[in-house]
């Protein structure tokens, strides 16, 4: 019954003003529908948030994330075994042009983030 606050693990989605970053937020409101979710810990950040790779039944959220063109997969944090799907799932997403893939100046989020 208690809330926790999460972040995904070795990803990253559009800010909240950036373009598709909406878009973003409905992916995963439908993905995260399910009652039961596993949450595998991975660290936690400066902000005191569990950041994670998420299961919803046969499904990592993280990875389905990417490959709906949803998110980024993030350089500087996800560096394991993994990540190498992960990084195949974003390229097959770019080049089907899906969801923030469809825009023609795509900036990464911690790239947006560092202009502001």
């Amino acid at each position: 019954g208690s809330e926790l606050s999460i972040r995904l693990w070795g990803i990253d989605a559009p800010e909240f003003d950036q373009p598709y970053a909406q878009a973003s937020k409905n992916t995963l409101k439908r993905l995260l529908s399910e009652k039961y979710l596993q949450i595998v810990p991975k660290d936690i950040d400066k902000y005191g948030r569990i950041v994670a790779v998420v299961h919803v039944r046969n499904m990592v959220v993280n990875s389905a994330l990417v490959a709906s063109g949803s998110a980024w997969v993030h350089d500087y944090y996800c560096k394991e075994p993994i990540c190498v799907g992960w990084y195949e799932l974003e390229e097959k997403a770019r080049n089907d042009k899906s969801g923030l893939w469809r825009g023609n100046n795509v900036i990464e989020p911690w790239v947006w983030k560092m202009k502001k």
